[in-house]
């Protein structure tokens, strides 16, 4: 069974490509999922995969890529019928 998490990350992550290296960190990690920014500043994503590499992006994600500021994750479990695939980017939400 996947392991399933919404992370919603505040800080300095618009405009800094945080979106563009959490698509290439979840796949290299092998997960799947989607990365958006809000309206309200933050960057939303969902992630689903072994507790390895879920824990591992949610650590990955608390430090973002070298431009980011990342000062706080909401990390919320899931519990989707329908899994994502692939990783991708979404529009803002």
């Amino acid at each position: 069974m996947a392991l399933q998490a919404r992370l919603t990350i505040t800080g300095r992550v618009q405009g800094v490509g945080y979106r563009d290296w959490a698509v290439a960190t979840g796949r290299r990690l092998g997960l799947t999922g989607w990365v958006r920014n809000r309206s309200d500043g933050a960057v939303e994503a969902l992630i689903v995969g072994d507790e390895a590499a879920v824990g591992r992006m949610i650590e990955a994600c608390r430090h973002g890529p070298s431009l980011a500021r990342v000062d706080e994750i909401d990390v919320d479990p899931v519990d989707l019928d329908v899994l994502p695939e692939g990783f991708t980017r979404l529009p803002t939400a």
